[in-house]
C-alpha cells in the first residue's frame, strides 16, 4: 500500500519549512556554524522529541532553528524538503516560513526569503515541483511585531501568495491579529490561519470572519460545533489536516480516535499534510499510510484526500 500511496499525485498545503529541518542537517548546519548544540549527537536529539503539548514542541522547534544563520542554510534546509517531496510525488507545496523565529535572532529578513524562494524556484526547474510561499505571523507575539513583519515583507511582496498564522494557538485567538490581516489582504495577500488544533471552534470562526481567510490549518476541533460543520461542508473550506502531528502533540491520544476520514465522509474538504515532519516522524506519505493502518482508509478515500489538497491550492 504504501507504494500505491506514495505515487499518487499529492499537495502539500501545510508544512512549516523550519520542522523539516531533519537532525542530520541539523547537526551539520550547526558545524558549519559553529554552534554548540546540548545534544551530544543525532540519537539524543530524537530521543527529545517526545512531546506532550504544542508549547513543548515549539521549544525545541525554536531552539533547533538557530542553527540557521545564512542564505545557503535556508536554501539547504528548503532544499532537502523538497527532495522528499519528490521522492513521495509531491508536485506542488505551499508552505509556511516564519521570520520572527530569525528577525529576532538578528538574521536579516532578506537572507531567509533569498535562501527559500532560489531553492523552490530551483525545484520548480529541476524537479517540476510547482510552489506558492506562506508568511506565518507567530501569534504568541504581539500585534505590532507582526505589522513590522508585514512591513519588512513589502518589499519582497511578490514572493508571497498569503500570510498565515501559527505557534502558541491557546490564548493567542486570531482576533489578535485582525487589523494585520486586513492590512494583509489590503495589499493583495490571500489568508489562512491555524485554528481548532488545540484552540476551540470559536477560533476557526474568528479565522473565518475576522481574517477572511481561504483555508484553516488543522480545524479538527471543528467536528465540535455542528453548525461549524455545515458551514465549513457548504462552502468547501478546506482544512490542512496533519495526522501524525496531531498524534505527536496529544490532539488525538491515538491515532485510531482521529477524525479525519470521519469528517471527509461528511463532506468536509479535508487535506493531509506533514507539518512538521522532522518532529513528528513523516512526510505525506506517512501521514497516509498512518491513516491506512489506524483507521482501514481506502484507496477511494486516499484519492479523495489527494484530490482535495490539489484542488485546495492557492497557488
Amino acid at each position: 500500500m504504501y507504494n500505491w500511496l506514495n505515487a499518487l499525485p499529492k499537495a502539500e498545503l501545510h508544512l512549516h519549512l523550519e520542522g523539516s529541518l531533519e537532525p542530520e542537517l541539523l547537526f551539520a548546519l550547526a558545524e558549519r556554524n559553529r554552534i554548540a548544540l546540548p545534544w551530544d549527537d543525532v540519537e539524543n536529539l530524537r530521543k527529545a522529541y517526545a512531546f506532550n503539548n504544542l508549547q513543548e514542541f515549539l521549544d525545541l522547534y525554536y531552539q533547533g532553528a538557530d542553527v540557521l544563520r545564512t542564505e545557503q542554510d535556508f536554501y539547504d534546509l528548503t532544499w532537502a524538503y523538497l527532495q522528499k517531496c519528490k521522492a513521495q510525488n509531491v508536485i506542488h507545496v505551499e508552505p509556511f516560513f516564519d521570520p520572527q523565529t530569525h528577525t529576532d535572532r538578528g538574521i536579516p529578513f532578506a537572507v531567509v526569503l533569498n535562501g527559500i524562494t532560489q531553492a523552490l524556484q530551483d525545484g520548480q526547474r529541476q524537479l517540476g515541483i510547482s510552489h506558492g510561499l506562506i508568511l506565518s505571523f507567530l501569534r504568541h507575539l504581539s500585534e505590532e511585531a507582526a505589522f513590522d513583519t508585514l512591513e519588512q515583507a513589502m518589499p519582497f511582496r511578490d514572493s508571497f501568495i498569503a500570510v498565515g498564522l501559527d505557534s502558541s494557538e491557546l490564548g493567542h485567538p486570531p482576533s489578535k491579529f485582525e487589523r494585520v490581516f486586513a492590512k494583509a489582504r489590503s495589499e493583495g495577500l490571500l489568508a489562512v490561519a491555524h485554528a481548532g488544533e488545540e484552540g476551540p471552534p470559536e477560533y476557526i470562526w474568528q479565522a473565518l470572519d475576522l481574517l477572511k481567510v481561504s483555508r484553516i490549518d488543522h480545524g479538527v476541533r471543528a467536528a465540535e460545533d455542528p453548525r461549524l460543520m455545515q458551514r465549513l461542508i457548504d462552502e468547501q473550506i478546506p482544512l490542512t489536516v496533519c495526522p501524525l502531528s496531531n498524534t505527536k502533540l496529544c490532539v488525538f491520544d491515538d491515532m485510531r480516535q482521529h477524525n479525519i476520514l470521519q469528517m471527509l465522509e461528511q463532506g468536509v474538504k479535508v487535506t493531509v499534510n506533514s507539518d512538521d515532519p522532522a518532529y513528528f516522524g513523516g512526510y505525506v506519505t506517512e501521514n497516509f499510510m498512518a491513516l491506512y493502518d489506524s483507521l482501514g482508509m481506502t484507496r477511494e478515500q486516499a484519492q479523495h484526500l489527494a484530490q482535495n489538497s490539489l484542488d485546495a491550492r492557492l497557488a
